[in-house]
């Protein structure tokens, strides 16, 4: 099994020339990613928009996934510390708890970094 900093690292250096950049928006840290992760349903809601399988029905969810891919392939380079945090948080339990989903996250970031390179 490749682990997530190995992979993390090999994009981490595929995005080395990625110039310094304003960071996220801070509009939705204020969410409680604890309580998300701890509720089935409403962590299913998120996992589900980010992987496309169902659609995001809430502006925060759709926010995040928005930089969900780049946040993880950047080790949340442009992150506010509270979504550092956060990242954190969500990588640390699906990697305990849900490894599975955790590695179709990973491949779902992968595939999403290819086609930003690609141009879709």
């Amino acid at each position: 099994m490749i682990r997530f900093s190995y992979i993390v690292t090999i994009i981490s250096i595929a995005l080395l020339c990625v110039s310094a950049e304003e960071l996220y928006s801070d509009r939705y840290d204020h969410i409680d990613a604890k309580d998300i992760l701890q509720n089935d349903k409403l962590r299913d809601q998120y996992y589900n928009c980010f992987m496309e399988t169902a659609p995001c029905l809430t502006a925060d969810a759709k926010f995040f996934k928005e930089i969900a891919s780049e946040a993880l392939q950047t080790k949340c380079k442009r992150c506010t510390e509270k979504q550092k945090e956060i990242m954190d948080l969500i990588v640390d339990w699906y990697s305990k708890n849900r490894p599975e989903q955790w590695e179709a996250f990973v491949a779902k970031t992968i595939e999403n970094l290819k086609k930003k390179n690609q141009g879709a």
